[in-house]
């Protein structure tokens, strides 16, 4: 009996090899012609599970910087749910308005978006949102190409040259993706000019958005001086969640890639980019006031921005591929996956863009046509930016400490559930990894099985007694996709 087992199950374990490592079948075909324009249709149905040891109130993409600290007493709860709100759909009609002119556009959509009537009770019953909307001229002999609609940042990273549609957004389960990747997805403006297809310069104008650093020193905090620097939705907004930041100059980002020709293959690619920012609030002062300024209105600009580069090399072609990008600046927080601030406040109430470096290492390793494996190491950080004025306006006086990272305030608490905790984030760290095993590939589509674990840490800033306060979460996620396309 021992045998026969031992035999059955070798057996077994063979077959499970010998399907793993089979070559794929090729797909069932996506395209059809309407007219004289070629559609594709793409996506995919999802079936996902997350786990988290600590309860972000999180559907499948994760909040990084709202893991909660064990002061509160959501980060001694775990967290299980289903989702299937990643399930996606993607068409891409494509059409030449003559030998040399090619027309394209692109629209996808997943059901990521949370209106206010949505809930887990009963219907869970989600919005189908935008992702990426957008159309595209191509110019050969030039070697133009414009885009205009919602799509990935200029900043994110491609794979070949500057082109639409070869994003490499890490390939995880986790639809915030890593720690540490630099993207966002935003209506913008685009111009590329390619040389031979080994050069490309790109120039980009993007909707901004402002993001601020919470806790102590905020708007409120000096008396006699008001910051407006955020305003309700209204037309097409959410009235009762969204809040808008105060932005009138775009986000403009220039970014340059290299390709050489390697043999008779490009297998490096590399990347550099800058970023321009302006962040926008209106001062009011009255009279008196903290600091002994006139009283009077006023709008006041300030400026930030950043660098980096990114390069992707398949090492060894169809095998294994590397990645690793960086980005440094201020004021670029909204950029990262982690989500740290833009910006924080001077005592006379003007914004002050925040220092910070993110950075992110990947590999991908194809063990099999039909198995891949993968690994991220990302980390976001932050610099001090903060004061200390004394409140002049109170008997007895007291101080007040404002921005970020200021070493005054109370982290003493945030180990004890309930404790006295006043975190400013300082560095979110991650490592995740996980694989995607493409179960079946044929001319009825594709089925994929993955899974991922990944572990996250936040620090904050030191507080009194240069205490750190310290938080981490395990998340584990599955996925079952169906591509039918």
């Amino acid at each position: 009996m021992k045998s026969k087992f031992m035999l059955r199950s070798g057996a077994a374990i063979g077959v499970l090899i010998a399907a793993v490592s089979a070559a794929p079948a090729a797909l069932a075909d996506s395209t059809t012609d309407v007219g004289p324009a070629t559609v594709t249709l793409g996506g995919f149905l999802a079936m996902e599970t997350l786990y988290r040891s600590r309860n972000e109130g999180s559907d499948i993409g994760s909040t990084f910087s709202g893991i909660p600290f064990p002061s509160t007493s959501t980060a001694h709860t775990s967290e299980l749910r289903f989702s299937a709100r990643q399930s996606r759909l993607s068409l891409l009609v494509q059409g030449n308005a003559d030998s040399d002119t090619h027309l394209a556009f692109y629209g996808e959509f997943d059901f990521m978006a949370g209106p206010g009537s949505a809930n887990s009770n009963e219907s869970n019953s989600y919005s189908p949102r935008i992702r990426n909307v957008y159309g595209t001229v191509d110019w050969d002999a030039e070697g133009v190409e414009f885009l205009a609609g919602q799509n990935w940042s200029l900043l994110t990273l491609n794979s070949h040259g500057i082109t639409p549609r070869n994003e490499v957004p890490p390939a995880t389960i986790d639809a915030q993706y890593s720690v540490g990747f630099a993207w966002a997805r935003q209506p913008q403006l685009r111009i590329v000019k390619n040389w031979d297809h080994q050069i490309w310069l790109a120039l980009s104008v993007e909707n901004p958005q402002t993001t601020f650093a919470g806790g102590p020193g905020g708007p409120a905090a000096i008396p006699g001086i008001t910051v407006v620097n955020t305003i309700t939705g209204a037309s097409e907004f959410d009235k009762a969640v969204n809040t808008l930041s105060l932005n009138h100059v775009p986000d403009v980002i220039g970014k340059a890639a290299w390709e050489p020709m390697i043999g008779d293959s490009q297998p490096l690619h590399m990347e550099l980019f800058g970023i321009y920012r302006s962040f926008y609030s209106r001062v009011l002062v009255a009279s008196p006031n903290l600091l002994g300024l006139p009283a009077g209105n006023g709008n006041i600009n300030v400026s930030g921005g950043g660098f980096g580069g990114s390069i992707a090399y398949s090492v060894l072609p169809k095998v294994l591929d590397l990645q690793i990008s960086a980005m440094h600046g201020s004021g670029i927080g909204r950029y990262g996956s982690g989500q740290l601030p833009d910006v924080t406040f001077k005592a006379n109430g003007e914004l002050a863009p925040i220092q910070e470096t993110m950075v992110l290492f990947g590999a991908t390793w194809h063990t099999t046509p039909l198995l891949d494996l993968y690994t991220y190491l990302g980390q976001e950080s932050e610099q001090p930016k903060y004061f200390n004025i004394t409140n002049t306006f109170v008997v007895p006086n007291a101080t007040i400490h404002g921005g970020l990272g200021n070493p005054a305030v109370v982290t003493t608490g945030c180990a004890i559930e309930g404790g006295a905790c006043s975190v400013n984030l300082q560095k979110e760290s991650q490592v995740n990894g996980g694989f995607w095993w493409r179960i079946y590939q044929g001319r009825f589509g594709s089925f994929r099985f993955g899974a991922q674990y990944s572990y996250t840490k936040l620090k904050s800033f030191a507080g009194v007694g240069g205490v750190h306060a310290p938080t981490d979460d395990s998340m584990f996620f599955t996925s079952i996709r169906y591509y039918p396309f």
